[in-house]
């Protein structure tokens, strides 16, 4: 049992109630821990605050979803009407339903802007890769969390977007109509479906969301945080064990983050007031029509988050099938003909191909369309072993692996606004090329990552006081 520690009988009481609180609770070590005497590197710049946005807004979505379950209805007969209930009769509920669809939006901007940040920078290199495969698993439960919120409207959206997303389960060999019929519930999506969805959108994937964003956090305060330049601040300390290249985070990066989360909900509030369907990217109109399982919209596309790869799914035709055939041919052939492996290995590559390609020759293209959707996903978790460049940060690299890196971000948000547009020769043959364009970028990755001349990458890390 840890000794009591004691304090003065003429200490303020403040001083005495926290000391009481730390002999039964570690309030101050944990504080110092991880914020008092954590130390952060001294050169962060504008794209270490999502993080934290990032924080907030999952406070602002947990919430508001509480106030949102006190009014609304999990059942197929009343879920509109008690979001329109919520709408024009409660209280303000109004602004609180919108600020839960806007913060939804506003969570994957800023988590994609986070996630790029950590691509520009090599945040997901040794010592950190455990931090990208939290964030990764972050990513892919908030995806789930938002799919399953989606239906809880019960719009006409909500209901045919569920309808095609867990039919594509039902094009998984053997066991995809049973897996599709346990995640509806129901041989339909229903009333069944909508109580499944919400048990999990306010229970489930909520709590493994928490514990993912726990796991990121300790995993980060353990290693330490990246900088833009890609050096370990710990490698140069001063008598006292501190970096050299450090500042504590608390008040440095308390009053940053303090800034730009100032910023972030001017921006929020004005989006809510003023435009909270965002032109119907956030809130799509066909959403404020009840759901008829006798009246297909014209078009149906996931809300915006979702369509890049949706967009992919769609690019996967039977003529796509060809083209993926001839990647993963010449794949194996240039791994068996130039690889430095043994010959059993050569020989696993060519059986493991030949069944690959056999089965995407007989396997119907629709169930390859959602391992490519999956797939694209997926494949982030593998970033830390696929980079093999000599240096972390893009500040160093060749420059045009900064252009390599622009064309990726522009083909991301160019397959994000084709998966919105109904469907045309011309946007299924960008899809297709963006789709190869999008796993080239990984699947080349140890090969590209590692040619050009890069820069010499300084011992300490370079700051300039602003």
């Amino acid at each position: 049992m840890a000794e009591f520690k004691e304090i003065s009988p003429d200490a303020p009481v403040g001083a005495k109630l926290l000391n009481w609180v730390d002999n039964r609770f570690p309030a101050s070590k944990l504080y110092n821990e991880h914020m008092g005497e954590y130390y952060a590197p001294k050169n962060f710049n504008f794209w270490y605050v999502f993080g934290s946005l990032a924080l907030l807004i999952l406070v602002i979505q947990i919430v508001t979803g509480i106030f949102l379950t006190m009014h609304y209805k999990p059942d197929a007969a009343l879920a509109f009407g008690s979001v329109e209930y919520i709408m024009r009769d409660v209280p303000w509920g109004w602004l609180i339903r919108y600020m839960h669809s806007t913060g939804a939006s506003a969570f994957f901007i800023v988590v994609y802007l986070h996630m790029f940040r950590g691509l520009m920078y090599g945040s997901y290199r040794k010592p950190r890769e455990l931090i990208w495969i939290f964030g990764c698993a972050i990513f892919l439960a908030l995806m789930a969390e938002a799919f399953m919120g989606y239906l809880l409207p019960w719009g006409q959206m909500s209901y045919w977007g569920a309808q095609v997303i867990v039919n594509l389960f039902a094009a998984i060999p053997f066991i995809g109509p049973d897996l599709a019929l346990l995640i509806r519930g129901d041989f339909v999506v229903g009333d069944a479906t909508l109580n499944r969805f919400f048990a999990f959108h306010v229970i489930a994937v909520p709590l493994v969301l928490l514990g993912l964003v726990v796991a990121h956090l300790i995993a980060l305060h353990e290693v330490g945080s990246n900088n833009p330049d890609g050096v370990e601040i710990k490698a140069h300390k001063d008598a006292n064990g501190n970096p050299l290249d450090g500042i504590p985070f608390h008040p440095y990066y308390t009053v940053h983050d303090i800034f730009a989360v100032s910023v972030f909900l001017m921006i929020f509030t004005a989006v809510i007031f003023f435009a909270p369907e965002a032109g119907g990217y956030f809130l799509e109109y066909n959403n404020f029509i009840p759901a008829d399982s006798l009246k297909t919209p014209l078009h149906i596309a996931p809300v915006w988050y979702f369509t890049p790869f949706y967009s992919m799914l769609r690019a996967i035709t039977d003529e796509m099938m060809y083209a993926l055939v001839a990647c993963v041919a010449a794949a194996a052939a240039f791994t068996i003909l130039k690889g430095r492996v043994a010959a059993f290995i050569k020989g696993a590559i060519a059986l493991v191909a030949l069944l690959l390609v056999a089965s995407m020759m007989m396997i119907d293209a629709k169930f390859w369309g959602v391992v490519v959707m999956g797939g694209a996903v997926i494949i982030l978790f593998f970033l830390p072993w696929l980079d093999n460049s000599e240096v972390k940060s893009i500040r160093y690299r060749p420059d045009w692996h900064k252009y390599l890196y622009a064309v990726f971000v522009i083909n991301f948000v160019v397959l994000g606004y084709l998966g919105i547009k109904p469907p045309s020769p011309i946007n299924e043959r960008v899809s297709q090329i963006g789709t190869l364009f999008y796993f080239g970028f990984f699947f080349l990755m140890p090969w590209w990552s590692r040619l050009g001349t890069f820069k010499p990458v300084p011992d300490r890390v370079t700051f300039a006081a602003h």
